[in-house]
């Protein structure tokens, strides 16, 4: 039930503050890792591990996230997941080990895979369809913005406090959160849930952890290692074996029907094209920020403003456009200005100023929210309120994979171009990375280091802007004209016309 009163911007408030802090944790540690490998004697497969403890389950458990939301109410499940990001905080503060660590890490995973689909789908029941457009860009852009905050917040606290604060200040926010969330937030649930589907949740859980731990170590080991290849193939399998027990079961956890709706697959298509995008521009950026341009973590994190600045003004235009236009307009007018910036992007150079850089960085972030609002708006109304935890998860997961998938497949042709750009006789250490080739502090090797990223920081662009080039006349085909309507049930869960 909608709640027209001011309230319900203090509630967008909570939920904002909880996706903040998930978009914080994204990045900060990062900048951290060189202090964890020397104050904890981290191995390199540590480091990776603090890492992917935190992706492998944030992805694969979505989808019963969300269920569980729609069965026991989307509050109850937000709170338990806030809580469980608070406890891993505490822990990881004051972990004395890697093994600590990456347990809470763990745990942190665990806990943001409760938290974000579930901070969306409660957004239909506190606000109505003309202004639940707008409450998504403002959602949209807390968790944008915490992704550029994570380097400047982890920066200032390394440079004057232990490693633990990177942790530690995620615990203020969560309990911030809790309140806000406990006092503020309406409780909503699937009164015709009856009960879980166990089947589905473990194959869901195991396939999507197979999959995205094959997609996360395919750079690392290669994407012809053994391990990697068994491990996608496992992924793949568990998921075709999933979809089939939830054609069957009586009670799935994912209703496949959701699927029907033009709005909703054309929607979530986009949505994840755009996340995977997003996502190899920030793995790229900043490195060069600070290989490239000289920046500190600090100075990166500033320097990546004008996108989330961009955002959220597409984000905000793309709500009133939509009511004008239409969807697939403002959609593919969106994908079109993203392929725009980042084929703009793809001309930087070594000696680019970062005028230039953040210019078209604010185009691409204008093309993302101009896409990304919309679609997420669009697929919310297809939804009937009773499923929008577990429809809220479904697209989640979609982006989070694509997103995952994004960072490791461009970061393997990045890494491609960037080490056949090298001189033949270039040291190992700089073939791994262009920080390391800094390290190395050779003029003549830093400057071919240099020029050898930023081409292959281009190729990432230029085929980022292709998907979405590619993905602008989809949207035009596929979704429907007419602006899609708030479904109030599941029998409304039919293809849009």
């Amino acid at each position: 039930m909608v709640t027209f009163s001011s309230a319900r911007w203090w509630a967008l408030g909570a939920l904002v503050l909880s996706v903040l802090v998930l978009g914080l944790d994204a990045t900060i540690l990062n900048v951290a890792l060189p202090t964890l490998a020397t104050d904890l004697r981290a191995t390199t497969g540590e480091l990776q591990w603090i890492i992917d403890a935190y992706m492998v389950p944030f992805a694969a458990l979505m989808l019963p996230a969300g269920a569980f939301g729609d069965r026991f109410g989307r509050k109850r499940v937000l709170l338990g997941g806030l809580a469980a990001f608070g406890i891993a905080s505490v822990v990881a503060t004051f972990a004395e080990g890697t093994g600590s660590l990456i347990a809470a890490r763990a745990l942190m995973g665990t806990g943001a895979a409760l938290i974000m689909p579930l901070s969306m789908s409660i957004l239909p029941s506190v606000f109505g369809p003309e202004e639940r457009g707008k409450a998504i860009a403002v959602w949209s852009a807390a968790m944008a913005l915490g992704l550029p905050l994570g380097p400047i917040v982890g920066g200032y606290l390394l440079d004057h406090y232990w490693w633990g604060s990177i942790f530690l200040i995620n615990i203020p926010v969560v309990l911030v959160s809790l309140v806000a969330a406990a006092v503020l937030l309406p409780e909503s649930r699937d009164a015709s849930a009856t009960r879980l589907d166990i089947p589905g949740a473990l194959l869901s859980v195991a396939g999507l952890a197979a999959l995205v731990y094959g997609v996360i170590q395919a750079p690392i080991d290669g994407w012809g290692d053994p391990a990697v290849l068994a491990s996608l193939a496992a992924g793949v399998v568990l998921l075709a074996a999933f979809v089939a027990v939830e054609r069957r079961a009586t009670a799935p956890m994912m209703d496949l029907g959701f699927f029907r709706s033009r709005v909703f697959l054309w929607g979530a298509v986009g949505a994840t094209l755009v996340s995977l995008g997003m996502s190899g521009l920030l793995f790229v950026m900043p490195q060069h920020l600070q290989a490239v341009l000289g920046h500190d973590a600090l100075g990166t994190g500033v320097r990546l403003i004008p996108m989330v600045a961009g955002l959220m003004a597409g984000g905000l235009a793309g709500e009133r456009l939509v009511e004008r236009l239409g969807l697939r307009s403002v959609m593919t007018a969106g994908l079109l200005l993203l392929a725009a910036g980042f084929a703009v992007g793809a001309a930087t150079g070594a000696t680019s100023s970062y005028g230039f850089i953040a210019a078209w960085l604010a185009v691409v972030g204008a093309g993302v929210g101009l896409t990304m609002v919309p679609a997420m708006d669009g697929v919310l109304a297809t939804l009937p309120e009773e499923r929008s935890g577990s429809g809220s998860a479904t697209l989640q997961t979609m982006r989070q994979v694509g997103g995952t998938m994004g960072v490791a497949g461009l970061g393997s042709l990045l890494s491609a171009v960037y080490a056949g750009g090298l001189p033949s006789g270039a040291p190992q250490m700089a073939k791994d990375s262009v920080t390391a080739a800094v390290a190395l502090g050779d003029p003549g090797l830093l400057h071919d280091a240099r020029e050898a990223f930023v081409s292959g920081m281009d190729v990432v662009l230029l085929l980022c802007g292709a998907a979405s080039l590619v993905a602008a006349p989809l949207m035009l085909i596929f979704l429907p004209r007419s602006a899609p309507k708030t479904a109030k049930s599941e029998h409304e869960l039919t293809s849009a016309r």
